[in-house]
């Protein structure tokens, strides 16, 4: 057993002997690209998004210096008709790129890498002359001559070292020549019966195209037919739920919400692991890693960003255009390209069908306003701080309590969003309302009656709370407001709320800049 090259099943054998979702059909996918054109796979997702399980899954799959069997005979891919043709069948390469940037911060950490694999493969193939001046390609490629072997190459977290090394470029591009010698050499596909690497980050692009665009890529952008192995599907949830005696509803609104690809809903495998084993959802996120990571991106001074940040804390959804962005975090040139960071690193999910991105859910948005916090955006601070107070008084009908929360919500003087109609204010309601975000599902421009609500504050399941009818209006009056409401029936669609809901109507004042506020019950007569 080396320490780069046959490494074993242990690592998978760890991994099999705690909760384990069945992810195996992955192995088939990439079974499918083995001795082909698209043998190279690089799998990108954000971080605790299992990336490192699932290639520890693939190296004890493939390795032939153990038996794998047992280890994968109750999972889907044992009746899948490849897998006893590839099963424990090829040496397996394996290389975490964290270990060797921890390890080796100066300019040679390059060097070191090839230097301890070439040493690392030469106990496997003692009979292979390793001669002075080889590079581990030519190294590899002489194996490859002599015995006939190809290799299953897997590399975890690629992109560390273009991370670690952000502000050297000559070590960046010197692992890139690396990687291009290896993999885009016109001998790769001889050499490697397969390649498989993850990472945060998409393949560095030059120009307009991929460092290596012999890559298939598979992104949180763009994850093609891996999309189902990015994360936990709603069923695998709803069962793990079930046998662990948890609401699943509470569940889905802290961790679903990623839309990957065709799969509408998926959820932060790591965080649903993590509630599962506490028996409490919180924001387990924030226990993997510091917000200062993306409190640099959302803190850009570019036209629109600041205001997208604080509409998708209220719900909204952004436009975004991906396609630009260099994938290469020193190359950070305008609104999309932060956005676009933020969709690789989970704290923004996108829509591939309408190019739209959205915070996912609870405990990425907590992550957000922290970092929020910390970038002293103090009209947003401020609101989130006291939006506690304002669902309770808004529950409590106290109309004049929710007008002063409001007014100061909105302060000439503080206010990020522009003021000029019903949207905006629904918007800067809606960062208002914050702490409601936990009990209620908020729909804006809400089809029923004979129109549109302005803004319906749904009930989760399982909150006993009346639903919450808001209409605003720009330069009339609260009581017109109210009145609107219960003549176009805008609570008719309010599902299995009838019995309780709460009409809201709030009014701006463009000439005195004040607000005016009426709460009531429903009576149902009307």
């Amino acid at each position: 057993m080396g320490i780069y090259i046959n490494k074993g099943n242990t690592a998978f054998q760890r991994i099999r002997r705690s909760e384990y979702i069945d992810k195996s059909g992955l192995i088939a996918v990439v079974n499918k690209t083995l001795f082909t054109e698209q043998c190279f796979s690089c799998v990108t997702r954000c971080r605790r998004f299992g990336k490192s399980m699932a290639a520890k899954m693939l190296a004890a799959y493939y390795d032939r210096s153990c038996d794998s069997r047992s280890l994968f005979s109750d999972l889907q891919i044992a009746n899948d008709p490849s897998f006893e043709e590839h099963l424990n069948k090829y040496p397996v390469i394996y290389l975490d790129m964290t270990t060797f940037v921890t390890r080796f911060k100066n300019e040679r950490v390059i060097w070191h890498i090839q230097d301890e694999l070439k040493t690392d493969i030469q106990t496997v193939y003692p009979q292979v002359a390793l001669k002075d001046g080889d590079d581990l390609m030519a190294f590899l490629q002489r194996i490859h001559s002599e015995t006939g072997d190809s290799f299953i190459c897997i590399i975890d977290e690629w992109d560390a070292i273009c991370r670690e090394f952000e502000s050297q470029p000559e070590v960046m591009d010197e692992y890139l020549n690396l990687l291009r010698r290896m993999f885009k050499d016109v001998s790769g596909v001889e050499v490697f019966a397969g390649v498989y690497m993850t990472g945060i980050l998409p393949i560095k692009k030059h120009k307009t195209q991929s460092a290596l665009n012999n890559f298939e890529e598979y992104s949180m952008v763009s994850p093609g037919s891996m999309a189902s192995y990015f994360g936990f599907t709603k069923e695998e949830v709803r069962q793990l739920a079930a046998k662990h005696g948890m609401d699943f509803d509470e569940l889905e609104k802290w961790y679903d919400g990623y839309q990957i690809g065709p799969q509408p809903s998926m959820f932060n495998p790591n965080s649903v692991m993590m509630a599962i084993r506490n028996q409490w959802c919180d924001n387990y996120w924030s226990k993997t890693g510091a917000t200062d990571a993306i409190s640099p991106y959302i803190n850009m001074n570019y036209e629109g960003l600041k205001d997208d940040i604080i509409r998708m804390l209220a719900g909204e959804r952004c436009e975004v255009d991906p396609v630009g962005f260099k994938n290469d975090l020193s190359q950070i040139n305008n609104r999309d390209d932060v956005l676009t960071v933020l969709i690789h690193l989970g704290y923004l999910a996108y829509d591939r069908r309408e190019k739209e991105c959205y915070v996912p859910n609870r405990e990425v948005s907590g992550e957000l306003v922290n970092a929020v916090r910390e970038n002293n955006w103090k009209v947003v601070s401020d609101a989130i701080l006291k939006s506690k107070q304002l669902l309770n008084d808004t529950l409590a009908q106290n109309s004049n309590a929710v007008t002063s929360a409001i007014e100061a919500a909105h302060s000439e003087n503080t206010s990020i969003l522009s003021y000029n109609d019903e949207n905006s204010m629904a918007c800067v309601l809606s960062i208002a309302y914050y702490y409601a975000h936990g009990d209620y599902i908020f729909h804006r421009e809400y089809a029923s009656g004979k129109g549109y609500a302005d803004l319906v504050l749904m009930p989760r399941k399982n909150v006993d709370s009346p639903a919450i009818v808001i209409e605003l209006k720009y330069g009339h009056n609260a009581e017109e407001a109210i009145t609107q409401i219960k003549e176009r029936r805008y609570w008719e669609k309010v599902d299995g709320h009838a019995d309780n809901i709460l009409l809201v109507g709030i009014c701006y004042d463009r000439e005195n800049k004040t607000h005016d506020c009426t709460i009531e019950p429903l009576n149902i007569d009307h």
